[in-house]
């Protein structure tokens, strides 16, 4: 099997459909090496395993709605494109959504995965209660109720279970606008940088990092907000458009200010598109906000060396949030996307580059791109690190659910043996 970018083929030595969570735990117990895999849309090694793969699609695909609670309960290997349409069927929502409905719920929640928006939280700030395998075979449901554990559990990795299912809070449903503007000064862009983001519900600049302006500036505003206008000097587009400049605008959701219902509007892509076979490369580094400006600078000092390698770069914000792992742990952050052309031995060597530029501004990477494991200082850059990696090692001490990514990053096992 190969990821969705197809620019990795996985080591697993056999792969298993499980048909329910009973089977599931019975395979998880019998495994020396296990790992599951959801809609396969990361970049790096975060959820390869020598040892068996087991694919979730085949487990009973639940959305169930408690309206009491205000929640819904779904399978981890639910996409986010299935839960929102049965979401807005029942006249409710969720806060945010990545710019891909394709991809599955627990894997998304499992690596920090976001939207954009500096109130809003990453995917994983919906979450109420996570069901987990656990090494043996033990299935648990862990609620906010259960604090650190939980917290922990949310941006896990795959490190302390196996997910299966998922409460995320839902709220009544919305409708929102959206509007792509062009050719935004980076002098005006760089100097009212946080206006500029908190102009939308949520807000995207694209760029290549090279010349004067941004190339394009993509706001997605509530319709009960003001009508969208200009902005420091930006025209808005006139036709639809697609974030890289040559492309169609037709798998993107709906522009031009038509007012929609959330799940058409918050995605960059339309659901009933698939999307491109992957022939791309990603990595995303996310730093306290208030850093944007000379990070962004910093970053386009590289322009020239990005150039030959890079589609398009998104810069997105989020809110702070408590998981341990997130990106957005304790800060309201913006996030340094980059969307690689498919030369990666380049794109790996020019990332140590890009890392050691971004490290003052504590830089912490997305857990499912690429990024070079070795060189970031961990406990720095997460304050419960040392007490997840203690966590880990008591709930897995042979390292069932471990790989060579996650043992660079939290250490081998004492008890693996390896």
């Amino acid at each position: 099997m190969k990821n969705w970018a197809g620019n990795l083929e996985y080591a697993s030595a056999d792969v298993q459909r499980p048909s329910s969570v009973a089977e599931l735990a019975g395979i998880v117990a019998g495994a020396e090496k296990v790992k599951a895999l959801g809609s396969r849309h990361s970049f790096n090694r975060v959820g390869d395993t020598d040892g068996v793969h087991v694919l979730l699609d085949a487990l009973p695909q639940r959305i169930e709605l408690d309206p009491e609670r205000q929640t819904v309960r779904v399978s981890g290997g639910v996409s986010y494109g299935t839960l929102c349409r049965s979401l807005e069927e029942s006249g409710v929502a969720i806060h945010n959504l990545a710019s891909l409905p394709h991809i599955s719920v627990a894997g998304a929640v499992q690596t920090g995965t976001h939207g954009s928006g500096v109130n809003n939280q990453s995917l994983a700030g919906a979450v109420e209660s996570i069901e987990l395998v656990r090494p043996s075979g033990e299935t648990v449901t862990l609620s906010r109720q259960d604090g650190d554990e939980f917290l922990a559990s949310v941006v896990g990795l795959g490190a302390l279970g196996i997910v299966t299912g998922l409460e995320l809070a839902v709220q009544p449903s919305f409708r929102m606008r959206q509007r792509v503007l062009e050719d935004l000064p980076w002098d005006r862009a760089l100097a009212s940088f946080g206006e500029l983001v908190s102009s939308a519900y949520s807000v995207s600049l694209f760029t290549n990092y090279a010349g004067g302006s941004v190339n394009q500036v993509w706001l997605k505003a509530l319709d009960s907000e003001p009508p969208l206008g200009e902005l420091f000097g930006a025209t808005a587009a006139r036709t639809p458009r697609h974030p890289l400049p040559d492309m169609s605008a037709e798998n993107c959701t709906l522009q031009m200010d038509e007012p929609g219902q959330w799940l058409d509007r918050l995605p960059h892509f339309r659901h009933e598109f698939t999307p491109s076979k992957g022939e791309e490369l990603q990595s995303e580094f996310i730093l306290p906000l208030e850093h944007a400006p000379a990070a962004i600078e910093a970053v386009r000092s590289l322009a020239d060396k990005l150039a030959p390698l890079l589609f398009v770069s998104e810069i997105r914000t989020g809110a702070a949030d408590e998981f341990w792992l997130s990106p957005f742990y304790r800060q309201q952050s913006v996030a340094l996307h980059f969307t690689w052309k498919q030369m990666q031995p380049e794109v790996e060597a020019l990332l140590p580059e890009l890392e050691e530029l971004l490290r003052p501004f504590g830089a912490r990477p997305h857990w499912g791109k690429l990024f070079s494991a070795g060189g970031h200082d961990w406990e720095s850059l997460y304050p419960r690190f040392a007490d997840f990696r203690s966590l880990a090692a008591s709930h897995d001490p042979e390292g069932k659910f471990r790989n060579r990514l996650l043992d660079s990053i939290l250490g081998v096992p004492a008890a693996s043996g390896r």
